[in-house]
């Protein structure tokens, strides 16, 4: 990655860390969960609800603290994901996380991830891409609820 694609990818997490796209609470939310990194403290709560036709997200919003890689993270998965199709959100996740495990090798789908190829540049720091996953896995714990709902 180019010096000046790192620092604009830089300034678009410190940018969403600071917007916080999707703070926020949700009255009767369909799914909630909450994940803590134990190695830095970082706390996240996601909440979906469903939509009409049981087919995909109405809205998610998160309520958190942590740093600013983690908070990003989550502003960028909400505006990701608020209404999109379970079968086009977990594609997301899962290059997501491919992106975030490759330590760098892997500059992450942007049709796929729009601005979380930003955080591209974290997986080449192991510590911080727990950070950077906690509010996707939390969303992922959140779909599998509804899935044991609708299955079970």
């Amino acid at each position: 990655m180019s010096d000046p694609l790192a620092g604009l990818y830089q300034e678009l997490i410190l940018d969403h860390s600071k917007r916080r796209v999707g703070d926020g609470p949700m009255e009767n939310p369909d799914a909630e969960k909450f994940e803590r990194n134990p190695s830095c403290g970082d706390e996240i709560t996601v909440r979906i609800r469903v939509n009409e036709a049981g087919t995909g997200l109405d809205a998610l919003t998160w309520e958190g603290t942590g740093c600013s890689i983690s908070m990003a993270s989550a502003s960028v998965l909400s505006e990701l994901v608020a209404h999109e199709s379970f079968e086009d959100i977990t594609p997301r996740i899962d290059a997501f996380r491919t992106m975030l495990r490759s330590r760098g090798a892997d500059a992450g789908d942007e049709d796929l991830l729009g601005d979380g190829i930003a955080f591209a540049g974290v997986s080449k720091y192991v510590m911080r891409v727990k950070c950077a996953m906690l509010s996707w896995v939390a969303l992922e714990a959140c779909l599998e609820d509804i899935e044991k709902r609708t299955i079970g």
